[in-house]
């Protein structure tokens, strides 16, 4: 897999700016290398009819949309579900069951909150590790009814 596309994944699945040091550990390269991969996706996006957009911000790099797409984020996402949550949620889901500890480690500290978020509206439940202190998590029925699925591989 190229370079630049791990990055792409690592951006996409945080959303949120990441640095460029903590790219370089999760995507096992260096730094110099994961600079040069940023610029070469960076110029991808930018020459690409995308309603994405890959930008570098005092808190690092990050996948977002563009600026011209963002009124219609609003009617096509659920009032209760911001981006953040439905990327958690879908780590959730691809990786089910998987620990609290992992989906925090993977999307950051922010997940915590939307974790909570999850459970409160029912699409994500949590049951206490046997042996640990973190929590399983997985999608619930209503996560299936809401998206439609029957289940997590009709995606693929």
């Amino acid at each position: 897999m190229r370079l630049a596309t791990k990055i792409e994944a690592i951006l996409y699945l945080r959303g949120q700016p990441v640095s460029l040091s903590e790219i370089a550990e999760l995507a096992g390269d260096d730094s110099f290398e994961v600079e040069e991969a940023l610029l070469e996706l960076m110029n991808d996006y930018a020459h690409r009819d995308s309603a994405l957009e890959v930008v570098e911000t005092p808190a690092g790099y990050s996948l977002q949309l563009r600026s011209t797409c963002q009124s219609m984020m609003e009617n096509l996402i659920p009032a209760e579900l911001g981006t953040g949550c439905l990327r958690t949620l879908a780590a959730i889901a691809l990786k089910q069951p998987v620990l609290q500890s992992d989906i925090i480690e993977f999307r950051g500290s922010t997940a915590y909150q939307q974790i909570h978020e999850l459970v409160e509206l029912g699409f994500v439940r949590k049951r206490r590790q046997e042996e640990g202190r973190s929590y399983w998590l997985e999608v619930t029925e209503k996560f299936y009814q809401y998206f439609e699925i029957e289940q997590i591989s009709q995606l693929f």
